[in-house]
């Protein structure tokens, strides 16, 4: 505040040099003015975040009839999705990475709403240990290469993802390669 009242300072006495008979408290007042309306432009614009839908309801007790649902429409996205290719940053069949592809799964297929990055998907749902894994769980891994990659768990060990070397496939988590890079799991379908 003290450098903004010198530089009107500065600033009206440059002013009243050159146009006498104007008062220097009004000279001030005027470039104050027009100093806090330059400044106030420059404000960076920060849009508006829209926020998803809501996406939990209370869940009913789970009976083990709602994993066969879940399993049967987790096969029926993986037919529609089966061997999109891998593109860092898609969203769609035309080329797709790992957290889009879960966002798109669960958004076409159960109407849930998730983050888009891996980071945010962490947070989802409630923490799962690997012992109590249900289809529909996210299944995480830290491979190589990656800082975070994201699947969906069916059943039997096997998930659904979009792998960077073969696209959207299914991998088995006990298998040489994925076993020693499974990270956490997160529940975020209610009904499980």
């Amino acid at each position: 505040m003290r450098e903004m009242h010198a530089k009107t300072k500065v600033m009206s006495d440059r002013f009243n040099k050159t146009v006498p008979g104007i008062g220097s408290l009004s000279v001030s007042v005027l470039i104050l003015a027009l100093l806090v309306s330059v400044s106030a432009c420059s404000t960076p614009h920060r849009p508006s975040k829209i926020a998803d839908p809501p996406t939990f309801a209370t869940p009913p007790p789970y009976d083990g009839s709602q994993s066969e649902e879940v399993r049967a429409s987790l096969r029926q996205a993986y037919a529609r999705w089966r061997g999109t290719p891998h593109k860092m940053g898609g969203t769609d069949r035309n080329g797709v990475d790992c957290s889009g592809f879960v966002r798109a799964v669960f958004r076409d297929t159960f109407q849930i709403y998730l983050p888009r990055t891996t980071a945010q998907q962490l947070s989802a749902g409630m923490a799962v240990r690997r012992q109590a894994l249900r289809p529909g769980d996210l299944v995480f891994f830290r491979p190589p290469g990656y800082p975070r990659h994201v699947g969906i768990y069916l059943s039997q060990d096997k998930f659904l993802h979009a792998s960077k070397s073969q696209g959207v496939t299914v991998s088995t988590i006990d298998r040489h390669y994925w076993e020693p890079y499974f990270y956490t799991a997160r529940r975020v379908l209610p009904s499980h």
